[in-house]
């Protein structure tokens, strides 16, 4: 079975930039850390440490996000969504996803299993590899105005109309 596209494919097209982890690789199966254990699946619920460089002329923020387009729902899944980084900011250690970790002024949204925090992959046993999207996008606005009730949906609408990069690294996890 071939692998569906990239959700990212669908939208508008924007610089690309680099982004690194210590934890997860493009195609590698996510460690325990990552995976949830609030939602039953072993795992840890830590988020990986992410930092990027060579974003765009411009950016005056970022949003970090993770998705799971393969989750077995119309929508996917969202297990991470944070906006409003600070534009001096270029990394996020493992577990900032907690809330603790976070630098001031960055706003945490709910994730769909509805907690302001990151929630590890979990998916169905036996539904086949899911991939989990961590996406750091450069904003061109310091703020997007979004509160911490606001969802990953409403956090993306407003990425359409304000990134002007986006770098992505996709690791993947599957239940057996």
């Amino acid at each position: 079975m071939a692998m569906p596209p990239s959700p990212y494919d669908f939208l508008p097209r924007v610089a690309s930039f680099t982004v690194t982890s210590d934890d997860v690789t493009d195609g590698r199966t996510l460690p325990n850390a990552q995976v949830s254990g609030i939602m039953g699946a072993g795992g840890e619920d830590v988020s990986p440490h992410l930092s990027w460089s060579g974003f765009p002329e411009g950016t005056r923020s970022f949003a970090v996000t993770c998705l799971d387009p393969d989750a077995p729902t119309a929508s996917g899944f969202w297990h991470w969504s944070v906006c409003d980084i600070p534009v001096e900011v270029t990394e996020l250690a493992a577990d900032a996803g907690n809330g603790s970790g976070l630098p001031e002024g960055a706003v945490t949204l709910r994730n769909d299993a509805g907690s302001n925090r990151y929630i590890g992959a979990a998916p169905p046993a036996g539904h086949g590899p899911h991939r989990y999207f961590f996406v750091v996008h450069a904003v061109d606005v310091p703020s997007l105005g979004i509160d911490s009730s606001g969802s990953p949906a409403f956090l993306g609408f407003n990425l359409f109309s304000h990134s002007l990069g986006r770098a992505i690294v996709t690791p993947v996890y599957e239940q057996k």
